[in-house]
């Protein structure tokens, strides 16, 4: 067979080779050396990639040297043969390596006996990104020179290929640096410490946070709704061992009956009318981390019975499969419906109750924590302020006096959409009275219990905004009329009579 002839099989083989290692760069570069070695006769080979973004190559993939040789292998631009066509781009070759001073046999392989070096750069949009290189026994300068030229087109084959499998795997590096980056900022935000709330109840829900969340316990919470259940179920996951899995989390109520066994524990294909493909179920997502059911007393007694035996067994079947399935999940239930009542009415089973009921957490309605009104208050309208970039100063006393007494049914939630619906409409920074929704602004803080039966007062109306936005002011420039009449575009001879005629006191905001 001529040499021609041979150079296009290995040629061809190389081909494949690119085709079938598409998304593996060191398998595809193993076996391109492992064809050199065996069809080309060469003693050695290895492939060196530049680092992205620095001038050192390191060895990517060889054939003929050990572990500890390659880990030898590291050379800067300019350093060495291999670094001197990595920096010029150009091909080189010793026709024997112990004569040559520019050899620098780095990775200490040769053992002095005749040996030929070739090392061609790959070259990807006019730029090097690796060299490749060979050990040749003895040959002649002519064929030297027939092996350099078919060496380069070896190389311009794996350029493209080497190009494209590094972009897969720096994209694949950023994504997975951005998701450790996400973890850790979602680990910050549901540190116990960042947790706003500061009465008795919440310090003692931080405390059973910190009991249970590195065991493997079930958690059951408990509270109305809006009072942050799904808060506190990630809480426990990120302050776990389990923080660096996945937390899944599932609103039972949200999924039709129909649907919940399969969104659950996954389908195989044909199970039903539309299931045309095998789907894994969200239990199996949570392998390893949180599985969180959301209003678990909403569920049916026969999706009960099956995740009673998840909880026991921790194993399951897919909907239409037989394959038994065994998962490492943490559970936190969490529920506003009442379970005991529930259990009397035959609508929830005990033995699950009690499966779930392992370490309840009760959280308070917001009604009941008072104190931590104010503190939540200001962390929405942080939250909102930069959500909307708006520079946000402060709340009024008479916003401040709404919320106090309003009883707040909708919990938490209630209040975060309150408070993002008042920075929205609010123009000066500062929320109002009048920025809060029509639910807040009750008789005693609007001054209506004081209108007549037959209809509205609406003096007595506009004198109540008057005076809170006078005060609000006053507040401001520390009780400074002349500065209060600048701000509100008049002059300070109607704001003294303002002042006078609706009993505000300047020196009680200096």
């Amino acid at each position: 067979m001529i040499q021609s002839e041979k150079e296009l099989k290995v040629l061809y083989k190389i081909s494949q080779s690119v085709s079938a290692r598409q998304h593996n760069i060191s398998e595809l570069l193993h076996d391109v050396l492992q064809i050199m070695e065996t069809d080309m006769g060469a003693l050695r080979g290895t492939l060196s990639l530049r680092k992205p973004g620095t001038d050192i190559l390191n060895i990517e993939a060889s054939s003929g040297l050990s572990d500890s040789e390659i880990r030898r292998g590291q050379y800067k631009l300019g350093e060495g043969i291999t670094g001197r066509v990595a920096q010029s781009g150009k091909t080189e070759f010793v026709p024997d390596i112990n004569e040559s001073a520019d050899f620098l046999n780095r990775t200490k392989a040769r053992d002095g006996t005749k040996t030929a070096f070739i090392c061609v750069p790959i070259i990807h949009h006019k730029q090097v990104i690796g060299t490749m290189s060979i050990d040749l026994p003895s040959v002649t300068d002519e064929e030297l020179k027939g092996y350099c030229l078919f060496l380069e087109h070896v190389a311009q084959i794996l350029a493209s290929a080497v190009s494209t499998i590094r972009e897969e795997i720096e994209e694949r590096n950023a994504l997975e640096s951005e998701n450790e980056m996400l973890r850790r900022q979602l680990g910050d935000r549901y540190s116990i410490d960042n947790m706003v709330g500061n009465c008795n109840s919440m310090r003692m829900i931080y405390e059973q946070i910190v009991q249970v969340a590195n065991s493997a316990a079930t958690v059951l919470v408990r509270g109305e709704s809006g009072t942050g259940k799904e808060l506190i179920a990630r809480a426990i996951h990120f302050n776990s061992p389990r923080k660096n899995n996945a937390f899944i989390s599932v609103n039972c109520a949200a999924l039709p009956e129909n649907l919940i066994e399969s969104e659950l524990f996954g389908h195989e294909k044909g199970a039903f009318t539309g299931a045309q493909q095998q789907r894994k179920g969200r239990f199996e997502l949570a392998n390893g981390g949180t599985i969180f059911l959301d209003e678990i007393g909403d569920i049916s007694p026969s999706v009960q019975v099956r995740l009673l035996r998840v909880l026991q067994e921790k194993s399951f079947e897919r909907v239409g499969g037989n394959e038994t399935i065994t998962v490492n999940v943490r559970v936190v239930a969490a529920t506003s419906r009442n379970l005991e009542k529930g259990m009397e009415d035959d609508t929830f089973r005990e033995d699950l109750y009690y499966r779930l009921n392992v370490f309840p957490i009760l959280l308070p309605p917001l009604r009941e924590r008072k104190s931590d009104i104010m503190l939540l208050a200001d962390h929405f309208l942080q939250k909102y302020g930069e959500m909307y970039a708006k520079d946000m100063k402060r709340i009024s006393t008479s916003a401040i006096n709404m919320m106090m007494a309003y009883h707040w049914p909708g919990n938490v939630r209630e209040l975060e959409n309150c408070l993002e619906r008042a920075v929205l409409t609010s123009s000066d920074g500062v929320i109002h009275g009048f920025n809060m929704p029509p639910s807040l602004q009750t008789s005693d803080e609007t001054h209506t219990n004081l209108l007549p039966e037959n209809g509205a007062n609406l003096r007595q109306m506009v004198e109540a905004y008057e005076r809170e936005i006078l005060i609000d002011a006053l507040k401001k420039h520390r009780g400074n009329a002349a500065a209060v009449a600048r701000y509100l575009q008049t002059t300070q001879r109607i704001i003294n009579y303002r002042i006078k005629n609706l009993g505000v006191e300047p020196k009680n905001y200096k």
